[in-house]
């Protein structure tokens, strides 16, 4: 029997695109022909006027590019223990290999939060749910303030949405009390709806997956997944959940997608057998999002016709007490993919 309290959402993962049609019109008569010079170079002056970055390539082609580009970084040191206090100056940002000139930098603990928390209720799972749960609702507890909103989200042989985002603990609450365990495995469906749900929300948005990393009945597949969560710029924790009775052989496919993943989009992984290992995960998790960095810049000319731009920073001049390491997003995509 269906909850009434949760939203199904539906298989169909992407509408058709409509067919794009484009209608050409000639203009005969030298005076049109003039007025309609008379009206690119003003449209050109006004672009100049406006615009906070114009580049024109070898070919006389102008290019304008005003997007401006987030990227939120962790710094850890060997311990796993995030390290703050660092400056602007501490920072050095590659895309596609060419420096980038860091046009803002913040420390982001007092920003928004949206956090999917997505459960893996699949048969598989059923003996280490209700651990989950009690672990899941700690965190909830833990990290979500007034400003935060938390979607609760369930997967097995489908993908449910218990709560919508909100910072209602009691709500929270109430949701995390109605899962139940289903049967098969939509991992890369879950990961693809909160996505999409993602990016319709603002300030920094992260996804929680817990999961013993199997994915057995997804409509959508791992690329469509990472693609879905680098364009949402979504930043993917995966708790994986090991049986302590798990053998050797187990498939191990989808786990290790799951950390790629995470690794691509600036997040982490952990492995959990228990609930001290769980609790130890959020905690993390929560320190790590309470002490990130927000690195933005106006990407300079480019070279490359790859529609995925690669990230690279490294860190300068960096305080005692290395070596450190940093977690931020692989790259973005230029464009949306029609998903």
């Amino acid at each position: 029997m269906t909850d009434p309290g949760m939203k199904k959402i539906p298989n169909e993962l992407r509408a058709a695109s409509p067919v794009l049609r484009a209608e050409q019109a000639s203009i005969a008569g030298p005076l049109l022909a003039r007025s309609a010079q008379l009206v690119a170079a003003l449209s050109l002056v006004i672009a100049f006027a406006v615009s906070p970055s114009l580049a024109q390539d070898n070919e006389g082609t102008l290019k304008i590019d005003v997007k401006l580009v987030n990227v939120f970084v962790t710094v850890t040191d060997a311990h796993g223990a995030p390290v703050p206090n660092l400056q602007k100056e501490n920072f050095t940002l590659k895309e596609d290999g060419r420096d980038q000139k860091i046009a803002i930098f913040d420390k982001e603990s007092a920003l928004p939060l949206s956090i999917v928390l997505a459960i893996d209720t699949s048969l598989s799972t059923r003996k280490d749910l209700p651990l989950e749960l009690i672990s899941a609702r700690k965190f909830a507890h833990a990290i979500v303030r007034p400003q935060d909103g938390l979607a609760l989200y369930k997967f097995s042989e489908e993908v449910r949405e218990v709560v919508p985002f909100t910072s209602d603990l009691k709500r929270i609450d109430a949701g995390i009390d109605r899962v139940r365990n289903g049967s098969a495995t939509a991992l890369y469906d879950a990961i693809f709806l909160a996505s999409q749900a993602l990016s319709r929300r603002q300030g920094r948005k992260v996804m929680v997956v817990i999961t013993d990393g199997g994915d057995t009945v997804s409509q959508t597949n791992y690329k469509e997944a990472l693609r879905a969560a680098q364009e949402s710029e979504s930043i993917i924790y995966s708790i994986i959940i090991v049986p302590i009775e798990a053998s050797a052989g187990r498939d191990t496919g989808g786990e290790h997608a799951l950390i790629q993943i995470s690794e691509d989009t600036g997040g982490k992984y952990y492995y959990a057998t228990s609930l001290t290992q769980l609790d130890e995960a959020f905690r993390r998790i929560s320190d790590e999002l309470r002490t990130q960095y927000l690195l933005a810049y106006y990407p300079t000319q480019r070279f490359s016709n790859s529609e995925f731009r690669q990230l690279r920073i490294d860190l300068l001049n960096a305080p005692p007490g290395g070596p450190y390491q940093s977690h931020y997003r692989a790259g973005y995509y230029t464009h949306k993919g029609s998903f």
